[in-house]
């Protein structure tokens, strides 16, 4: 695999300077941060993000305080008690997206934030807790136990709410693909995602930044 200094000098000969490159990496929160974060703004993000999937963000932005105010705050203790028919009512609400699967998804996402908090104390200190160098094995466990968080959805989430992760995007993987770690420019098995995890492992070692800076930079090498 080809070493960081390369990725950097790219970089910065694409955009003139370190300021000009720095100003386009996203900026991972501290742990104290993560760990503070309430359970509720946890749930808010998962469904944002679920409802943003395959729509514009803009419009599903714009229509989020009706769906705060629907779901009770997303209190996980109050949406894991709403009833199937409860769900199907909101259907009939012009305010929301009215789409039952990803409706149906809020209680059952609940429902995971709920445990996952008995389990690790709160959602907050697993997000900020899990290694980044096994971040993949928090993407499968949150795909796992919640419910319409297939594909990039995970580490979308965790980029919205500060979680550091890089994101398995078409750029980053033909990318990885030109270095020599992939075969072919997709990441779709266990051994596809542990080889991208060892790459990521071995960028941040080398050059100290962030997964997210490092999967930014990659993408600017595809992505012009």
């Amino acid at each position: 695999m080809r070493d960081y200094r390369w990725l950097e000098e790219y970089c910065l000969n694409r955009f003139g300077s370190r300021a000009a490159l720095e100003a386009r990496l996203p900026t991972p929160q501290p742990a104290e941060a993560l760990r503070t974060l309430a359970d509720d703004r946890y749930l808010s993000m998962i469904a944002l993000r679920v409802f943003r999937a395959g729509l514009k963000h803009s419009v599903v932005d714009a229509r989020w305080p009706a769906f705060e105010e629907v779901f009770f705050g997303f209190d996980p203790h109050k949406v894991v008690l709403m009833s199937a028919e409860h769900i199907e009512r909101l259907m009939q609400d012009t305010r929301i997206i009215r789409h039952l699967a990803k409706l149906r998804s809020v209680p059952r996402n609940a429902q995971m934030v709920l445990d996952l908090s008995r389990e690790y104390g709160s959602m907050g200190n697993l997000i900020a807790d899990w290694p980044g160098e096994d971040i993949v094995g928090l993407w499968r466990l949150l795909a796992k136990r919640g419910n319409q968080l297939g594909g990039l959805s995970v580490p979308r989430f965790l980029r919205m709410v500060g979680k550091d992760t890089f994101v398995t995007t078409d750029d980053v993987l033909t990318a990885l693909k030109g270095m020599g770690v992939l075969d072919q420019a997709k990441a779709t098995s266990q051994r596809d995602l542990a080889l991208v995890q060892d790459a990521f492992n071995q960028l941040a070692h080398d050059s100290g930044r962030p997964l997210g800076h490092l999967s930014a930079m990659l993408a600017f090498t595809v992505n012009h």
